[in-house]
Parts: structure tokens; sequence; C-alpha cells
């Protein structure tokens, strides 16, 4: 994982965490990252399905789970508690600039429908802060990079 600073709201307060320390000392984590909060497929799908598998995620090994989006810190923790991610344990990590975006390479133009850059839905399953599997949907998918996708990927592992 590149040292790359997100920003979460701590306490209504933005607060700038690198990436790898959130997940240093997670023997295994699930990173996602959607397009934009409150969008159709990402609050109908994306995020639900991560909310309602987080136990069972937690129960075959994971010991984190962060959901990611090129967005502001407030409206992140705003539709993570819409949604119940804060209950479920699902940090909400908001990259503003799309920087972290931009060193994966996910990073898209979406100025014509979403107003500016965004990240490409994906997910990854991480140990150790290195990158074990990367689900990268193409273009307007929503298949590989939802919770149920990666059991199968966290049994190989």
């Amino acid at each position: 994982m590149p040292t790359i600073e997100v920003t979460e709201l701590v306490d209504g307060i933005p607060q700038p965490v690198s990436i790898t320390k959130i997940f240093e000392r997670k023997k295994r984590a699930v990173l996602f990252a959607v397009p934009g909060a409150f969008t159709p497929g990402c609050s109908k799908t994306h995020l639900p399905g991560y909310v309602s598998d987080s136990s069972a995620l937690k129960e075959a090994g994971v010991d984190a789970i962060a959901c990611l989006s090129v967005n502001d810190p407030f409206v992140m923790d705003a539709w993570g508690k819409q949604h119940g991610a804060d209950k479920a344990g699902i940090r909400m990590l908001a990259d503003p600039a799309g920087k972290l975006a931009e060193a994966i390479g996910t990073l898209f133009d979406a100025k014509a429908v979403l107003g500016n850059m965004r990240c490409r839905r994906f997910s990854m399953i991480i140990e150790d802060n290195k990158v074990v599997a990367f689900n990268l949907e193409q273009s307007g998918e929503m298949a590989c990079s939802l919770s149920n996708q990666l059991f199968d990927q966290l049994k190989q592992l």
C-alpha cells in the first residue's frame, strides 16, 4: 500500500490518516472503493452488502473493513451512518483530492456525471499492508468487488 493520507471524520473533525497506518497492525483487512457516496449503486448495493456481511467477513478472518471514495469526510461519515457502517465497524475514508486513487491507478474522469475525478469501484484484501487480492470493476459494472465475492478469495489465502 502506498503511504498516502486519506481523511476520516473523528468526533466531527476531519483527521488525516496514512492508509498504511490504518492497516499496519491488521493481519488481514478489506478495503473497498466506490465512485460516490449517496449514488444509486453504491447506496443500494455496494455499501449495504459490506454492512450486512461485516460479521461474516470478520468470522472469515478479516480484522478491519474500510470504504473509500473521492468525497469529503463529512459526506462519507453521513453516508456511512445512514447505512449503519459505523455500527458494523466499517471505517469511512475520504480521498478528497483522489491521491490514493491516483496512486493505485483507479482514478477516472467522472466530471460529466459526478462533477470531478473519482475512484473506480474495487475491493482488495490486504495482509500486512500488502495487497494480496485486487478486484477492479470494469466501467459501469458491479460484481467482482461486492462483499459476497470475497469469501472464496479469503478461503484461498
